[in-house]
């Protein structure tokens, strides 16, 4: 069997949970899986083990970016029928679900898409996208609505998707959850990174990883940060703001945490994953303040690296972190926010003056990330549901 996985990230261009999703499923079908030849297509610049499309042309330039995804998607379906068509496709994201679509129409196979969020859960990509926001939402329909499998990363996804698009027919819906490598995230000695970073190493630190996006709830993290204990710093990967509005409120936030407080170090840019894992391994608490989260791998790769999570009890979230086992959930009340960063604090507090507790949460979270989040049953899972829907065809 041949399968062909679409998506706009792979590596070494990766900058959120899907691209992580895409790098290690990929990497597991192809070592893991028998008899099973993996393609991937992928948007962006040429690089090894997928064939790249460009998004966008001359004759695009200047256009809503949606539009360049779109391009993307043709080019993939053109260079799928090359020299014959694949078995199954599996897309992954709005960003290459009309790729997926439009193979299963021109070419008679079947269609998997893996559900990683929501377009209408995600009011806020209109800022960046304008109209795109509309294009994107009917994509993301369109190829839901149509598919002989969808996955979802978490059962709270599930209900979620199937409450957002009614015409989805329940029976073709498959709770596969994400993995983490638990090879690689692991908890580690070095402290090189923290100490380039200026970070004080005899102080607890919270760490967060991330993009700055609404969903992730930065600016609830950083007024959260004004409630938290003096000791505690903060240490933020946060990656490139989607829109100049959200840019300019956040380092407003930031300015406004570090005239109360010493020890916030803002990184912007993308650390390698070796660096990443250092800072997790270090940190007394990893915080993931996201107000929508399908499941959230970074949570699971603190947790591989030993670290207690104080999280928002949102989406599948509590799918993976276990309230007062590997960490703390806290409430979310959008119309409430005040309450939350202050639950928020409160967690974190309560986790960095209890460094007994803190340790049993790190060691419970490792052993549920190694027993219960492996990509190798993630890829057998996968691998079987693309035998499924191959069958259904025939």
């Amino acid at each position: 069997m041949r399968a062909a996985i679409l998506t706009r990230e792979y590596p070494p261009e990766v900058y959120g949970g899907a691209g992580v999703h895409v790098e290690f499923l990929v990497r597991a079908l192809r070592a893991h899986t028998e008899g099973l030849e993996v393609d991937v297509h992928c948007m962006g610049r040429p690089r090894p083990g997928a064939t790249a499309h460009a998004e966008g042309e001359e004759r695009l330039a200047g256009a809503n970016p949606a539009l360049g995804v779109l391009s993307a998607d043709l080019s993939m379906v053109h260079a799928l029928g090359q020299p014959a068509p694949p078995d199954v496709v599996h897309s992954h994201t709005w960003y290459a679900n009309l790729a997926g679509h439009l193979a299963k129409l021109l070419y008679g196979v079947p269609h998997v898409v893996t559900s990683h969020s929501l377009e209408p859960l995600r009011p806020w990509k209109a800022e960046q996208l304008g109209g795109g926001y509309r294009v994107s939402s009917w994509a993301e329909r369109t190829a839901l609505e149509a598919a002989d499998a969808v996955v979802a990363v978490s059962h709270g996804m599930a209900a979620d998707l199937l409450g957002a698009f009614p015409g989805v027919d329940p029976e073709r819906v498959h709770v596969i959850h994400n993995g983490v490598d638990a090879d690689f995230y692991h908890q580690v000695e070095e402290t090189d990174v923290l100490e380039r970073l200026g970070v004080d190493l005899s102080r607890p630190y919270l760490s967060f990883v991330g993009r700055i996006t609404r969903q992730k709830g930065v600016p609830h993290l950083l007024r959260a940060g004004l409630l938290l204990d003096p000791e505690v710093q903060l240490v933020l990967l946060a990656g490139s703001p989607d829109t100049p509005e959200l840019e300019v409120e956040t380092d407003a936030a930031v300015e406004a945490l570090r005239q109360r407080r010493d020890g916030v170090f803002v990184v912007s840019e993308m650390l390698p994953s070796e660096e990443v894992r250092q800072i997790l391994s270090h940190a007394a608490v990893f915080c993931c303040p996201s107000v929508y989260e399908p499941l959230g791998i970074v949570n699971l790769e603190a947790m591989a690296c030993g670290t207690a999570v104080v999280a928002s009890r949102v989406g599948g979230i509590p799918e993976v972190v276990v309230h007062e086992e590997t960490g703390l959930l806290v409430d979310l009340d959008p119309a409430f926010p005040g309450d939350f960063e202050q639950g928020l604090a409160a967690a974190v507090n309560r986790v960095v003056a209890d460094p007994d507790l803190a340790r049993r949460m790190g060691r419970a979270g490792r052993q549920r990330a190694v027993g219960e989040f492996g990509w190798d049953a993630v890829a057998a899972r996968t691998a079987s549901l693309y035998s499924q829907v191959a069958s259904a065809m025939t």
